[in-house]
């Protein structure tokens, strides 16, 4: 197969559209607005594509300029599918692109506007471009393959443009242009078809990438509560329980809802519910950093906190058991008071996993039930090392 203009025409056509289709029908599956915006940028130069193979046949539909206006609206859908993918929410000052864009529909297709607008369309592609690179930076970790991917093709995209426009602008000066005018074309177009190869691949694996790491979060997180459910404090338990020492112990706190039978029993399931979540609203609220919180089923509950000390893990629980006493009042009448059991143990030795001191927690908690309830009581610093304050 030759590569000719038209050829590479066709080629970015089909490429273009089956871009296009492919991330719509991702879309239709995820409902990712990236996805419908990206797939829209990939139909617009399918169009735009369309018509410049029209026009090379001589089927004069609009100016020339319609196209290349078309393929910077295309490629300001991808910044907008960046700015999504992101959640960041773009200046209104990019919307002014979409003047620039209707006023080259209108500009006449003389050769003297052929190298200024060359020079301003390859400006404005490369803007939107790089910009959309730049926005594809790490927040709080590091990117994904396919974002990471994508980042550098568009930033590569980008720049292939700059370097467009400076040639259309400065190198005219020193060098006869239009005698390369078809290599220029030439390599334009062989830049398009792989640009848009791997952008697909790049924006489709982006999403994928989100996709398994919403999947790997729900797994891990407690439907009701959004807690971290057992399976995830079992994953991440090990690295707490590996930084204490019997110079730096951690606390666990198992903790347990005094008479919440009565409150399904009387007030019905939802009720019971709504507790859990108030519960795990106040976990959140006194955690500190650094801490670890799961619920690990019906209403028991797991607080691990790194290198504490007996009055820090005191005042938490007795914070937490007030605060819960004090809302559960004001949301259901029972007969017996609605409160919290709390069972500490001390994890001082990192060999011991976390079902050990599960065991200690537990003890320490049916101390408290047995004790009459509403109150904490803690394994005895001898059987798990001093605690620091």
């Amino acid at each position: 197969m030759v590569l000719d203009p038209f050829t590479l025409l066709v080629l970015t056509s089909a490429m273009a559209a089956a871009s296009a289709l492919y991330l719509a029908a991702e879309w239709g599956s995820v409902r990712e607005r990236s996805l419908l915006l990206w797939s829209a940028g990939f139909a617009i130069i399918t169009v735009g594509c369309v018509l410049a193979l029209l026009r090379s046949r001589g089927y004069v539909l609009f100016g020339i300029w319609l196209p290349n206006g078309m393929l910077i609206a295309a490629h300001w859908m991808f910044l907008a599918g960046v700015a999504e993918f992101m959640r960041i929410r773009l200046p209104r000052s990019w919307w002014l692109l979409a003047v620039v864009w209707l006023a080259m529909l209108l500009l006449p297709d003389g050769p003297w506007w052929s190298k200024a607008m060359l020079g301003v369309q390859s400006l404005l592609i490369a803007g939107i471009t790089l910009r959309a690179g730049l926005l594809l930076r790490p927040h709080g970790g590091a990117l994904g393959v396919g974002a990471a991917q994508l980042r550098f093709v568009l930033l590569a995209h980008g720049l292939f443009y700059l370097a467009k426009a400076v040639s259309a602008v400065a190198l005219d000066a020193f060098v006869n242009l239009p005698s390369f005018h078809g290599t220029v074309i030439l390599i334009s177009l062989v830049e398009g078809v792989m640009a848009i190869m791997l952008l697909a691949m790049s924006m489709t694996g982006t999403e994928r990438h989100r996709r398994e790491e919403r999947i790997a979060q729900l797994a891990a997180r407690d439907p009701l509560t959004a807690l971290d459910n057992r399976r995830a404090l079992y994953l991440r338990a090990p690295q707490l329980l590996e930084q204490a020492s019997p110079a730096s112990p951690g606390a666990l706190l198992l903790i347990d809802i005094d008479h919440f039978k009565q409150v399904n029993d009387l007030h019905g399931h939802d009720a019971g519910d709504r507790l859990l979540v108030m519960l795990s609203d106040l976990v959140r609220s006194v955690l500190p950093r650094g801490a670890l919180a799961a619920r690990l089923g019906g209403d028991e509950f797991v607080i691990m906190l790194p290198s504490a000390c007996g009055t820090t893990a005191q005042a938490l629980g007795q914070n937490l058991r007030e605060a819960f006493a004090q809302q559960a009042r004001a949301m259901f009448a029972t007969p017996e008071p609605v409160s919290l059991s709390i069972g500490v143990a001390w994890f001082d030795q990192p060999g011991l996993d976390l079902s050990h001191w599960l065991k200690q927690a537990d003890e320490a908690l049916y101390a408290s039930k047995r004790k009459g309830r509403d109150r904490m009581e803690m394994v005895p610093f001898s059987a798990a090392g001093q605690p620091h304050g």
